[in-house]
């Protein structure tokens, strides 16, 4: 599985860190995936240049595992799994999707949803423990807009849990 932070998240971030080690507990191998914190930078590439980091990390990955992309599960937490979703969108083969508080909409500006960004893939997607009170999106709102996914969805919530997960 390949994995990236949301804007501003490290390769260690809570979330990421703990998305990470559940995944390898299974003896799933996961590696981490944030060009612009290896630069020194707090602040993501324009999505563009997360597209090609994205695809440019799972030729490599998959190369150094002797594996096809289509055994490879992508995501990450908020934008780092709409990045991914993107690339998988745009033909780019994957086993499947894992989000982490995907970011549909707006903080305090529900009518403008972010509805063109949820994927049309598809490939098994996780919409992985999104908070039940995250300001990036309801529950309901969440599902509603993943209804235009064709492939099988999943849902986990934490209850009370906020953008942080926490």
């Amino acid at each position: 599985m390949l994995i990236a932070p949301g804007a501003g998240g490290s390769a260690n971030s809570p979330t990421l860190t703990a998305l990470a080690d559940a995944i390898a507990a299974t003896g799933v191998m996961v590696e981490r995936t944030v060009p612009y914190r290896l630069t020194g930078r707090r602040r993501p590439d324009a999505p563009s240049g997360l597209e090609t980091n994205v695809r440019d990390r799972t030729v490599a990955v998959t190369k150094r595992m002797g594996v096809g992309a289509e055994e490879l599960v992508l995501g990450g937490g908020s934008v780092g799994g709409r990045i991914c979703s993107q690339v998988v969108a745009g033909g780019l083969p994957s086993a499947g999707l894992a989000m982490a508080s995907y970011p549909l909409l707006v903080p305090g500006r529900p009518e403008r949803l972010r509805t063109s960004r949820v994927p049309v893939v598809d490939v098994p997607c996780l919409f992985v423990v999104s908070g039940s009170h995250d300001a990036f999106g309801s529950p309901s709102e969440l599902l509603e807009a993943a209804e235009v996914i064709p492939g099988p969805v999943s849902h986990v919530w934490l209850e009370g849990g906020d953008r942080g997960l926490g």
